[in-house]
């Protein structure tokens, strides 16, 4: 078998880049062995237009986001299946200092901070310690029908190879890729927190990230927004809600915690007011980085080697841009964001 790409997994990153390859006529096929608690399949889905404590905008949000919305809504027309909806933030302040840092953000980020109409709605719901704000907009993508929906065409087309990669049964050189009897032009590598061992690319600083989240039934709570107080509650597949998550950068394994699930069972205990019920308890493991800006490009020695990887939490907005950065850089040439080429590692990736 002879094709022009091979890419070394299907998560968000495999899955676009693979997309946009065969889109443009490439022959390529996909390597991976699926795993049912992989970092995407895990994932909430969210795209937030800001971040942290001080409630700043997330980096090139405003060139990523709009290019992301337009990405999901094209896959999803080309699956047949709706993968992306918008699906506000309501941040339910809780303290006062918190009600304070988002109200004097409020002129600075109109965009996208704003009062929500009709808080008083949600006192059924939840107890607002101390007022609500909302993000708007938000979006929500169906990570589960992205990810089935391209790993079925791939396999009818067959471009799908489902087995776990081992890169000692890979020959590499210049010119050519030969893993078994599949000869390819150049391979990827969209493998998330498998990079870490990757021979071409472990010097590049990749940073341990795990997360974990309860997956909860709330039969009377209104699948319209994500509800956020410390902890977030995202509408998940199949009526479930979505709830977490951690960001663990020291940790001994990758199994959910009890300490975990006691900390979201007190935090609904004081925040909501409707029964639920613990359906699943999920924990995977980020491919994050120390710079917490992607890698992606070409191997600056080994050329016909390449890496999209390292999005972090961020990846459903990240992923759909830089796929096709990469691309385009593949097919004809064009330059990659310095701020997230590989090129920049090109001393550490040389030795």
């Amino acid at each position: 078998m002879q094709v022009d790409y091979m890419i070394v997994g299907q998560g968000l990153c495999g899955t676009f880049l693979s997309w946009n390859l065969i889109n443009a006529g490439k022959r390529v096929l996909v390597i991976d062995e699926s795993k049912p608690n992989s970092s995407t399949k895990v994932a909430s889905g969210v795209i937030n237009p800001v971040t942290g404590r001080r409630i700043v905008r997330t980096w090139e949000i405003e060139q990523l986001m709009p290019f992301a919305v337009s990405a999901y809504a094209n896959l999803g027309n080309e699956l047949g299946k709706p993968l992306i909806r918008q699906c506000n933030i309501l941040d339910f302040h809780a303290t006062p200092q918190m009600k304070l840092a988002f109200t004097e953000r409020i002129p600075v980020e109109k965009e996208y901070l704003r009062i929500p109409e009709n808080s008083d709605q949600w006192l059924r719901y939840f107890n607002p310690s101390f007022g609500i704000g909302e993000i708007n907009p938000c979006w929500l993508i169906d990570l589960h029908a992205m990810l089935e929906g391209w790993r079925k065409k791939l396999a009818d087309q067959e471009s799908l190879l489902e087995e776990n990669f081992n890169i000692d049964n890979c020959i590499i050189n210049e010119t050519q890729i030969r893993y078994k009897d599949i000869i390819a032009e150049k391979i990827i590598f969209c493998d998330g927190t498998s990079g870490l061992n990757n021979p071409y690319f472990n010097l590049l600083p990749y940073a341990r990230n795990k997360g974990q989240a309860i997956i909860a039934e709330i039969p009377d709570l209104p699948a319209t927004n994500i509800f956020k107080q410390g902890i977030s509650m995202v509408p998940w597949k199949d009526g479930l809600f979505w709830i977490g998550s951690t960001y663990e950068w020291n940790f001994s394994d990758l199994n959910p915690s009890g300490e975990f699930r006691e900390k979201v069972a007190h935090q609904l205990k004081h925040w909501l007011k409707l029964p639920y019920r613990i359906a699943d308890h999920l924990a995977s493991e980020r491919p994050a980085n120390l710079e917490r800006r992607p890698f992606v490009g070409l191997h600056p020695i080994h050329t016909s080697v390449g890496l999209l990887n390292g999005m972090g939490t961020k990846g459903c907005s990240l992923s759909p841009f830089f796929a096709k950065q990469l691309t385009d850089h593949l097919l004809h040439g064009h330059e990659i964001n310095p701020l997230a080429d590989i090129g920049r590692f090109r001393k550490i990736l040389s030795r």
